[in-house]
């Protein structure tokens, strides 16, 4: 490969690191809000009845970007291999924890009074309890979407590797999509057992799985209506690197993974 090649390759790999990690981390922090889908889609009201609990759709914001993370888990592993994701997927982990750290951190700082009273011209009657309430997610929260987002990762690039060693270069589809509905299956429950099952909520099993089924179900969704783009950014760094070089990372990916 020659100079200007593995330049190009390098670029590529850190956008899609930076890429990566940003979404991962912005999905830990906006998931603290739950909001409901028929109202922000405009229709009425969806009632779903699973394991003899009912109610609404209603979602973490995280469930926006996590189906992201994980086409770009296939993306990187298509590229880069088992070792890139490995890589990415643990400083991704340790990024978020350092994060959490500093949350935590800047909350237990003394608020300076005036600000403490900034926001009542917005409603908000105490700028520190809101700032806790935002940032200070609860400690079971934090370790169930580390745990799940670590699991997932790992099964992601499991079964990737493990379908592509089947089809080849063929079927980017089924091996992406494929070990995408396969760990955010996995990712979902995890998550969802750790912060309200073992956590203070004391979760029952029916509401476990009943709130973990509906929320694969979108998440499923989202990763189907998300195939096209990676064969999108299967082009555009073909685009990028020039089909040779492209097709040698490819090569090398496989063979190390």
């Amino acid at each position: 490969m020659h100079g200007a090649d593995t330049a190009r390759t390098q670029r590529l790999f850190v956008v899609l690191a930076g890429f990566f990690i940003c979404n991962a981390l912005m999905a830990e922090f906006i998931g603290v809000k739950v909001f409901a889908l028929e109202p922000t889609l405009g229709i009425d009201e969806i009632g779903w009845n699973f394991y003899g609990v009912s109610g609404t759709l209603n979602f973490t914001a995280g469930v926006l970007l996590w189906p992201v993370v994980f086409v770009m888990t296939d993306v990187i592993n298509e590229f880069f291999g088992r070792r890139g994701v490995r890589f990415i997927s643990w400083l991704a982990v340790f990024l978020i924890v350092y994060a959490f750290l500093f949350a935590w951190i800047a909350i237990q700082l003394a608020p300076a009074a005036f600000w403490v009273d900034a926001g009542q011209a917005q409603s908000v009657a105490d700028m520190q309890v809101a700032f806790a309430a935002i940032f200070g997610q609860g400690m079971w929260t934090i370790a169930g979407s580390v745990v799940a987002f670590a699991v997932g990762q790992v099964v992601d690039v499991a079964i990737y590797h493990r379908v592509r060693r089947v089809t080849g270069e063929k079927m980017i589809w089924l091996r992406a999509t494929g070990s995408t509905l396969v760990s955010q299956l996995v990712d979902s429950f995890i998550v969802l057992y750790i912060a309200f099952v073992l956590g203070p909520q004391q979760w029952s099993t029916e509401q476990w799985l009943a709130v973990g089924t509906v929320n694969y179900l979108y998440k499923a969704l989202l990763a189907l209506l998300l195939t096209p783009v990676i064969y999108g950014a299967h082009r555009a760094i073909e685009a990028w690197l020039g089909r040779e070089t492209a097709n040698a990372l490819k090569r090398r990916a496989a063979a190390g993974g």
